[in-house]
């Protein structure tokens, strides 16, 4: 029986919340989880995609060709920095059993610096890159070090809906903050105000909303996987050992991470810029943006959750093929559209595919990686999704600068990404990377 099939038969048996999660492992705690997503949601809802990227852009940076490249280039910094630490920060968690403390160290530093992006006007260009660099390094350890506890949360056979039972209730949360941001916006521009005056305000609203909802994360989560006391490695000497590692030890979770690095990358112009193409190339005002990225969410929140169980039942890689063919549906409808439904249409299916793909890398990794060594694999995804999030806007910045803003040319080169990965993905074999895993485990 192919291994990304394995524990199907008992998933169809057993379909209660209870029968999904490990031994001693109790809702609360699954709620606990899944709330950090709820939490961190605004963040790149409302901070990278929806509005601080279009102030930035537009008032910030008052318009200028480079303002988009300036933007992705910050957040790039802030990527390339995840890349190098994140795999030893991994390591050194998986050793000292200090999962908790990384994401909540992490959780306090995105809080502050969202809150600290409120003082970015017209013209603090240094200041606003600064704090949007820090504020998404935060944001990426804390993304990582939480999903390295699904596996000790769901069984294997439920990795798949369990990791969606966190997206969908985080694309909640998402829309949450969206939705509260939005009528401030409204009744701010009702009132004659403009973006300097109550950007502001949102950026102080989002950071609340995240530190009071991670605040169950921290009361209820366990951590279950006990201290492997290996010796601290420096961050390039643990990367390069980690590398090798999957070489010669797990070549198909290698091969994840190339498929992973591929089709992230146009996922992450997605989440950076799917505000700006709305405004630059369908001229939509900030409240039209709200709302379509609030549309998106919503279909994002239905896709990660009905997928979650379509991907235990089918399995890991057919469900991803799947996902990833919608991507280039979607690319090629947003180039295209010229009339609004089209683009809304274009929005909808991104919002499911957003959902799938990322629920679903979740839990791919969650059934290749070795139990010891969770934060480490957990974290050298996330190497491979931050390369992606540095290539995937970047690129879009450079299409656009050297095509004097041709932002549809830059979002239909975007789609390539989703082509390799597709390629990439041919080339998995789940059955032999769980065989890899069950033998590096004992």
């Amino acid at each position: 029986m192919p291994a990304d099939k394995t524990g199907s038969a008992s998933a169809v048996q057993a379909s209660g919340p209870n029968s999904a999660l490990n031994a001693g492992v109790a809702k609360r705690e699954v709620w606990a989880w899944a709330m950090y997503d709820f939490a961190n949601s605004g963040f790149t809802t409302v901070v990278l995609t929806t509005v601080f990227s279009v102030y930035f852009v537009g008032v910030v940076a008052a318009g200028k060709s480079w303002g988009t490249l300036a933007f992705t280039a910050a957040l790039s910094l802030s990527y390339l920095l995840i890349m190098f630490t994140m795999p030893s920060l991994g390591a050194r968690a998986d050793a000292r059993a200090g999962k908790r403390r990384l994401l909540f160290t992490s959780t306090v530093g995105c809080v502050v610096a969202t809150a600290l992006l409120g003082l970015t006007g017209p013209g603090d260009i240094f200041w606003g890159l600064l704090v949007i660099a820090l504020a998404n390094y935060c944001y990426c350890v804390g993304e990582s070090i939480v999903a390295a506890f699904l596996p000790e949360i769901a069984r294997p056979h439920a990795l798949g809906r369990v990791s969606g039972w966190g997206w969908s209730f985080g694309y909640f949360g998402g829309m949450l903050a969206l939705g509260l941001s939005l009528a401030l916006v409204s009744w701010a521009s009702g009132r004659g105000q403009t973006a300097s005056q109550y950007v502001p305000y949102v950026m102080v609203l989002t950071a609340g909303l995240f530190a009071l909802a991670a605040i169950p994360s921290f009361l209820f989560l366990r951590e279950r996987t006990p201290p492997t006391h290996k010796p601290a490695e420096g961050v390039l000497g643990r990367l390069r050992a980690a590398w090798h590692d999957t070489s010669v030890n797990f070549p198909d979770f290698r091969i994840l991470l190339i498929c992973g690095a591929c089709y992230q990358a146009g996922i992450a112009v997605v989440v950076t810029l799917a505000a700006v193409y709305a405004t630059e190339a369908m001229g939509f005002t900030m409240e039209q943006t709200m709302l379509l990225v609030f549309t998106v969410n919503i279909a994002a929140a239905a896709g990660a959750f009905l997928f979650g169980y379509l991907q235990d039942r089918l399995g890991h890689k057919p469900a991803l093929f799947m996902t990833l063919v919608g991507w280039i549906v979607m690319v090629l409808l947003a180039y295209s559209a010229i009339e609004v439904w089209v683009f809304w249409l274009a929005a909808t299916v991104a919002g499911l595919c957003m959902g799938t793909s990322q629920s679903a890398g979740r839990a791919m990794v969650g059934a290749l990686a070795p139990r010891k060594r969770l934060a480490e694999f957990y974290s050298l995804w996330t190497f491979a999704i931050q390369l992606a999030a540095l290539v995937g806007p970047l690129f879009y910045g450079l299409v656009t600068w050297l095509t004097d803003g041709n932002h549809r040319l830059a979002l239909l080169c975007t789609g390539v990404f989703f082509v390799a990965g597709l390629a990439v993905l041919t080339r998995l074999d789940f059955a032999r990377g769980a065989r890899a895993r069950d033998t590096m485990s004992v």
